[in-house]
């Protein structure tokens, strides 16, 4: 059972995040995931290591912004977008996050390329409330 509380974890995995896609901040993210990290996302090595050596890879313009998150037990999931990734769209994920010891212990993801205003058959943004520019 859980040592922690959904909204602990949630602010857990937004700041994981923060630390990692946005600072750049590879020392401090070593205490946010775990040295036993579980990757199963088809862009990324094993580890914790294919993770940081993805990032460390990927353009500094890299940002990473949240919107919708929810939390259960020990699992999180965060709707986001990573911006400026040297592609040609930026990526809108749903990512699910394994909390364990305080930690992210493992990784699953879902990611498409957002989509622009022409490409929407919906007429909707993929991301927030407007479009990308």
């Amino acid at each position: 059972m859980s040592k922690t509380s959904p909204e602990q974890n949630k602010a857990l995995v937004l700041k994981a995040f923060d630390t990692l896609f946005n600072k750049r901040d590879y020392q401090t993210a070593e205490q946010f995931w775990s040295d036993t990290y579980i990757q199963h996302s088809a862009h990324i090595e094993p580890g914790r290591d294919g993770l940081f050596n993805l990032i460390r890879s990927i353009p500094d313009t890299l940002r990473y912004e949240h919107g919708l998150i929810l939390a259960e037990g020990d699992y999180v999931i965060v709707h986001g977008r990573f911006s400026g990734n040297g592609r040609p769209a930026a990526w809108v994920a749903a990512d699910v996050v394994r909390i364990e010891n305080g930690k992210l212990a493992e990784h699953w993801d879902v990611l498409q390329d957002e989509a622009t205003h022409t490409e929407s058959k919906s007429g909707l943004p993929m991301f927030g409330d407007r479009f990308p520019a």
